[in-house]
Protein backbone atom coordinates (compact mmCIF):
# COMPACT_ATOMS: atom_id res chain seq x y z
CA UNK A 1 0.00 0.00 0.00
CA UNK A 2 2.64 2.44 0.67
CA UNK A 3 4.15 2.05 -2.76
CA UNK A 4 0.79 3.79 -3.89
CA UNK A 5 1.81 7.10 -2.03
CA UNK A 6 2.76 10.04 -3.84
CA UNK A 7 6.16 11.72 -2.96
CA UNK A 8 5.63 13.40 0.27
CA UNK A 9 2.20 11.47 1.02
CA UNK A 10 1.75 9.85 4.73
CA UNK A 11 -1.29 8.37 4.03
CA UNK A 12 -3.96 7.10 1.12
CA UNK A 13 -6.97 9.27 1.95
CA UNK A 14 -9.40 8.56 -0.88
CA UNK A 15 -11.72 11.60 -0.60
CA UNK A 16 -8.94 14.47 -0.78
CA UNK A 17 -7.54 12.49 -4.61
CA UNK A 18 -8.31 13.99 -7.69
CA UNK A 19 -11.11 11.83 -9.70
CA UNK A 20 -8.50 10.39 -11.91
CA UNK A 21 -6.02 9.33 -9.25
CA UNK A 22 -9.13 7.77 -7.25
CA UNK A 23 -9.79 5.39 -10.29
CA UNK A 24 -6.13 4.43 -10.32
CA UNK A 25 -6.11 3.78 -6.44
CA UNK A 26 -9.11 1.74 -6.84
CA UNK A 27 -8.28 -0.44 -9.72
CA UNK A 28 -4.80 -1.22 -7.86
CA UNK A 29 -7.13 -2.26 -4.46
CA UNK A 30 -9.06 -4.40 -6.53
CA UNK A 31 -5.80 -6.24 -7.87
CA UNK A 32 -4.90 -7.28 -3.93
CA UNK A 33 -5.58 -10.59 -3.19
CA UNK A 34 -7.48 -9.22 -0.31
CA UNK A 35 -11.50 -9.67 0.79
CA UNK A 36 -13.87 -6.88 2.17
CA UNK A 37 -16.98 -7.05 3.42
CA UNK A 38 -18.77 -4.11 3.56
CA UNK A 39 -21.21 -3.06 6.58
CA UNK A 40 -24.51 -0.68 5.70
CA UNK A 41 -26.77 1.38 7.40
CA UNK A 42 -28.67 4.29 6.44
CA UNK A 43 -28.87 7.16 9.09
CA UNK A 44 -30.67 10.39 8.84
CA UNK A 45 -29.39 12.99 11.00
CA UNK A 46 -26.19 11.23 12.96
CA UNK A 47 -23.99 9.10 11.99
CA UNK A 48 -23.41 7.46 14.89
CA UNK A 49 -25.60 4.95 16.15
CA UNK A 50 -25.21 3.71 12.50
CA UNK A 51 -21.77 3.21 12.67
CA UNK A 52 -22.10 1.74 16.37
CA UNK A 53 -24.71 -1.07 14.64
CA UNK A 54 -22.08 -1.93 11.93
CA UNK A 55 -19.82 -2.32 14.87
CA UNK A 56 -21.35 -4.29 16.88
CA UNK A 57 -22.57 -6.74 13.81
CA UNK A 58 -18.85 -6.58 12.63
CA UNK A 59 -17.43 -8.03 15.88
CA UNK A 60 -19.92 -10.54 16.15
CA UNK A 61 -18.75 -11.91 12.62
CA UNK A 62 -15.10 -11.51 13.67
CA UNK A 63 -15.73 -13.47 16.39
CA UNK A 64 -17.51 -16.35 14.21
CA UNK A 65 -14.28 -16.46 12.46
CA UNK A 66 -12.37 -16.71 15.09
CA UNK A 67 -10.53 -12.90 14.36
CA UNK A 68 -8.01 -12.35 16.62
CA UNK A 69 -7.06 -8.71 15.98
CA UNK A 70 -9.53 -5.55 14.88
CA UNK A 71 -7.44 -2.01 13.92
CA UNK A 72 -9.85 0.98 13.69
CA UNK A 73 -8.94 4.13 12.59
CA UNK A 74 -9.19 6.34 15.02
CA UNK A 75 -11.57 9.00 15.58
CA UNK A 76 -9.99 10.56 18.36
CA UNK A 77 -12.26 11.77 21.62
CA UNK A 78 -15.27 9.81 19.17
CA UNK A 79 -13.56 6.26 19.97
CA UNK A 80 -14.84 6.24 23.10
CA UNK A 81 -18.55 5.10 21.18
CA UNK A 82 -16.40 2.70 19.60
CA UNK A 83 -14.88 1.41 22.62
CA UNK A 84 -18.08 1.09 24.41
CA UNK A 85 -19.80 -0.95 21.31
CA UNK A 86 -17.00 -3.12 21.15
CA UNK A 87 -16.72 -3.70 25.45
CA UNK A 88 -20.69 -4.72 24.93
CA UNK A 89 -20.01 -6.96 21.72
CA UNK A 90 -17.25 -8.66 23.75
CA UNK A 91 -19.61 -9.45 26.93
CA UNK A 92 -18.80 -10.16 29.96
CA UNK A 93 -15.41 -12.01 29.22
CA UNK A 94 -13.57 -10.06 26.24
CA UNK A 95 -10.07 -12.15 26.95
CA UNK A 96 -12.26 -15.48 26.30
CA UNK A 97 -13.00 -14.36 23.17
CA UNK A 98 -9.01 -13.77 22.04
CA UNK A 99 -9.79 -10.34 19.75
CA UNK A 100 -8.05 -7.39 20.49
CA UNK A 101 -8.95 -4.34 19.48
CA UNK A 102 -7.10 -1.26 19.17
CA UNK A 103 -7.32 2.57 17.38
CA UNK A 104 -4.61 3.83 15.40
CA UNK A 105 -4.46 6.98 13.49
CA UNK A 106 -4.09 6.20 9.58
CA UNK A 107 -0.81 6.91 8.99
CA UNK A 108 0.53 4.26 11.17
CA UNK A 109 -1.62 1.49 9.43
CA UNK A 110 -1.78 1.33 5.80
CA UNK A 111 -4.54 -1.48 5.62
CA UNK A 112 -6.71 1.29 7.18
CA UNK A 113 -6.56 2.71 3.29
CA UNK A 114 -8.30 -0.30 1.54
CA UNK A 115 -11.10 0.41 4.18
CA UNK A 116 -11.22 3.92 3.42
CA UNK A 117 -11.05 3.41 -0.65
CA UNK A 118 -13.51 0.62 -0.17
CA UNK A 119 -16.47 2.79 1.82
CA UNK A 120 -15.82 5.53 -0.23
CA UNK A 121 -15.88 3.65 -3.67
CA UNK A 122 -18.91 1.49 -2.41
CA UNK A 123 -21.01 5.40 -0.95
CA UNK A 124 -20.09 6.61 -5.00
CA UNK A 125 -22.16 4.25 -6.98
CA UNK A 126 -22.28 1.87 -9.34
CA UNK A 127 -19.21 2.68 -11.32
CA UNK A 128 -17.04 2.81 -8.50
CA UNK A 129 -18.60 -0.46 -6.56
CA UNK A 130 -17.67 -1.99 -10.30
CA UNK A 131 -14.52 -1.04 -9.61
CA UNK A 132 -14.05 -2.93 -6.46
CA UNK A 133 -15.93 -6.00 -7.25
CA UNK A 134 -13.01 -8.37 -7.32
CA UNK A 135 -12.25 -7.82 -3.70
CA UNK A 136 -15.91 -7.30 -2.20
CA UNK A 137 -16.82 -10.59 -0.40
CA UNK A 138 -19.83 -9.45 0.71
CA UNK A 139 -22.20 -6.90 1.80
CA UNK A 140 -23.77 -6.88 4.84
CA UNK A 141 -27.19 -4.36 5.13
CA UNK A 142 -28.00 -3.50 8.65
CA UNK A 143 -31.59 -1.82 7.67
Amino acid sequence: MRALLMPGQRELHFKKEKPLRRRSLADAVARLPVEVCVYSRSWRQHDEPARQDCTAHLVHDLLARQAQRLVIDTRNIRDTHDERTLRGALGPLPSASQLVYEHVDSTSESLLWIADIVAWSYGAGREWRKRIDPILHSVVDLD
